[in-house]
């Protein structure tokens, strides 16, 4: 526990009739960022609610900064920042008013409240719109202010649950920066997305829920490999060698071609062995490339051979819909 920024063990949570968690461990080191990935109903919404302290588990246990959620939430809201799925900021304040209403919440001077409030809004982009109702910002614009509302208490743990919902991918972008600062700065970030290559570009580990239990936990690059091998993409200058292509890459791989167009060839491979034979036999064929490529599985491959779906939606645990400003009492208790 010890080594752990915030951990769970054996969660359950059930909701009437049916159980949105059956047992889900998770965990993450100081200054990492887990990601958390499942189809729709998984459970993730439901995880993050339990260690923000917004629901008890009904069996199991969950700890941030070493206390329990249960036993020590005030303790726990202390350490945490929360963004839900969808930007819960008070539309008739200011964004400025906003941060530094949450900032005196957490017991900042009024002073501090405000020096941190032009900071935050400083570092969203947002200090041009600081004095303007949030009623006139855009979507983007409230994700962000979202984002800095949760950031205000300087938290050592922050819960994002799938913070990028609705955001265009030049301000996806944006928000990966973000949160790759925050993680710099020695944050932990625990992150739910339906967005795979957010996952990809942002966690140093994944655990895959579904159906209320951890199905799968490593690496990006670990949980690909456990697909079973890497896909080689072949595509021929000349679309009409792209026959005689296909016939050297099933020879020598021995593997099924895929024709995935009528110019490019796709074949799983067990590793980078045939690469060296398949780059002589192309040139001696005459068949010049404009790809020729080796990759591990993608997310979605990864997912889609795990769930046998694809990922969307939000999960039927609910969404947090709420940030630090719900956390600040201990009426936030559910």
């Amino acid at each position: 526990m010890n080594d752990e920024a915030f951990g769970a063990e054996g969660l359950v949570k059930r909701f009437k009739k049916a159980t949105a968690l059956d047992g889900v461990d998770l965990a993450a080191p100081p200054g990492t960022v887990l990601g958390v990935l499942g189809p729709n109903g998984a459970g993730k919404s439901t995880a993050i609610r339990i260690l923000a302290t917004l629901t008890d588990p009904d069996e199991g246990s969950a700890h941030v900064g070493g206390f329990d959620v249960v036993r020590h939430p005030a303790e726990v809201r202390r350490r945490i920042g929360l963004t839900g799925q969808y930007a819960t900021v008070d539309e008739e304040l200011t964004g400025r008013a906003n941060l530094a209403l949450i900032g005196r919440l957490l017991d900042l001077s009024k002073g501090a409240a405000l020096s941190r409030s032009t900071e935050l809004l400083a570092r969203f982009g947002l200090a041009d719109a600081g004095n303007r109702p949030v009623s006139t910002y855009s979507g983007g614009m409230r994700r962000r202010l979202d984002l800095a509302a949760s950031l205000i208490g300087t938290p050592a743990v922050v819960f994002l649950d799938e913070p990028s919902v609705g955001l265009d991918p030049g301000k996806r972008e944006d928000l990966w920066h973000t949160i790759r600062g925050i993680v710099r700065e020695g944050a932990t970030v625990l992150l739910t997305t339906q967005y795979l290559e957010e996952a990809d570009a942002l966690a140093d580990a994944i655990s895959v829920i579904d159906h209320g239990k951890v199905i799968a936990h490593g690496t990006p690059a670990e949980l690909k490999r456990r697909t079973g091998g890497q896909t080689m993409t072949v595509h021929p200058r000349d679309a009409a060698r792209l026959e005689d292509a296909a016939s050297i890459l099933a020879h020598v791989t021995g593997s099924a071609v895929e024709r995935a167009s009528t110019h490019e060839l796709r074949v799983r491979v067990a590793g980078d062995g045939a690469v060296a034979d398949l780059t002589r036999r192309f040139a001696e064929a005459g068949i010049a490339m404009t790809e020729f490529s080796l990759r591990l599985p993608s997310l979605d491959e990864v997912f889609f051979s795990l769930t046998g779906e694809a990922i969307n939606a939000s999960d039927s645990g609910g969404s947090t819909g709420t940030h630090e400003s719900a956390l600040a009492g201990e009426g936030a208790r559910s």
